[in-house]
């Protein structure tokens, strides 16, 4: 059967990694989380204290981009592919609040962009690969035979994402969480490099009334049909 090259964008909290891995998983394909790149870097400018009063230096991030290495490893334990930063598991770590509120800062960077897209074309040239992000039908596989484009109500995603954190311990408000999406949106749509947007031949999904199943089981329909099932 066909290996296809399959490329979730949307905004934030639209499930877009939680869908991409449900397809590679049935699909028996490589799964990438792009945003995880993003927030590794981002993680490495925050250890290395590139935030002085939540502003980037750029030039010094941009002068260390050569000393990180970042891979996906294989978790034995939940069989879930995590983000390695230099050889150190920053799984949990990204996913915090100080990342999600500094990653689009790191991320509109042309010179960040071009390393990590360089390294998911590399991961994803034989094919057979589920990759979620912001620009991969635009800019990492403008050729990729299925283009998903997620998107959903702000208060909805706001209220998932809120929940996700909560769940985990964090001590933060709806209101946080909700500004946070607002100003990636506004951010990530409109940056001059590889800006958020919908290709041209994407399929749009808006899963603010779908069950997580309703979702799945009609991209699952639409993976196979392009495979030529």
């Amino acid at each position: 059967m066909k290996k296809i090259t399959i490329a979730v964008d949307g905004h934030s909290s639209t499930g877009k990694s939680t869908l991409a891995k449900q397809l590679a998983k049935r699909l028996d394909f490589i799964y990438v989380d792009t945003g995880a790149m993003y927030r590794a870097v981002t993680y490495f400018a925050l250890q290395h204290d590139f935030f002085a009063a939540q502003k980037l230096n750029q030039e010094k991030l941009i002068q260390q981009l050569d000393d990180m290495a970042i891979s996906f490893q294989l978790n034995e334990k939940n069989k879930q592919s995590e983000v390695h930063l230099n050889q150190i598991n920053v799984e949990k770590h990204i996913r915090k609040m100080e990342v999600s509120e500094r990653v689009s800062s790191v991320a509109q960077l042309p010179e960040v962009r071009n390393k990590l897209v360089n390294i998911q074309q590399e991961l994803g040239k034989k094919g057979g690969i589920v990759m979620d992000g912001r620009d991969i039908g635009t800019v990492v596989f403008p050729k990729a035979e299925l283009k998903l484009f997620m998107t959903a109500n702000a208060q909805i995603r706001a209220q998932r994402r809120f929940e996700e954190l909560t769940q985990k311990g964090d001590e933060i408000s709806f209101e946080q969480v909700y500004k946070n999406l607002k100003e990636r949106d506004e951010i990530d749509s409109n940056r001059t490099h590889s800006p958020l947007k919908q290709a041209d031949d994407a399929v749009l999904i808006d899963n603010s009334n779908l069950s997580l199943n309703e979702q799945f089981q009609m991209i699952l329909a639409l993976a196979k049909c392009r495979q030529g099932k």
